[in-house]
């Protein structure tokens, strides 16, 4: 491996590093949107989206790191020496980046749980609307059929 591979494995992991932080801080958006009393459906759907972008991002960042460390490892390996300070700097970078995907992972429940609850909320919104609506429609019926009178002597025999 020569410098430049090294580089850009460190070059990578940085970038995910960094675009890590960048979920982790999209995700306390969708938690603050998931938190407030008046739900803001769009800018849940606008967050999920960033978030969406962010993964695609991230998963363009692991394909290259693992095809260039795929051609780069045997020389990792045979000169292990040469190469300490990166393999060291890489390894903090890969601590860092771990403990950030934990910090995300637990971030993606909790605004699971939240999700769940604002949709079970809107849920039961609507079915008390449609119930609503439909005790409404049926005191309406009911109301307009008081001021009719059936014939009280009219004789049905011919």
């Amino acid at each position: 491996m020569n410098q430049s591979g090294a580089q850009i494995l460190l070059q990578s992991l940085e970038k995910k590093n960094a675009l890590l932080d960048q979920m982790i801080l999209q995700n306390s958006v969708q938690e603050t949107i998931l938190k407030q009393e008046e739900f803001d459906m769009d800018a849940f759907d606008a967050a999920i989206d960033q978030q969406s972008t962010y993964v695609d991002e991230l998963d363009k960042l692991d394909r290259g790191f693992e095809a260039v460390y795929d051609r780069l490892r045997e020389d990792i390996i045979v000169n292990k020496d040469r190469y300490r300070t990166e393999i060291l700097r890489m390894k903090e970078q890969i601590q860092q980046i771990t403990d950030k995907i934990v910090t995300l992972n637990a971030g993606n429940m909790r605004n699971k749980m939240l999700a769940e609850n604002q949709f079970k909320k809107k849920k039961s919104e609507i079915a008390s609307g449609t119930s609503k609506n439909r005790v409404a429609t049926n005191y309406y019926n009911s109301m307009n059929n008081l001021h009719y009178v059936s014939p009280q002597f009219y004789d049905n025999k011919k």
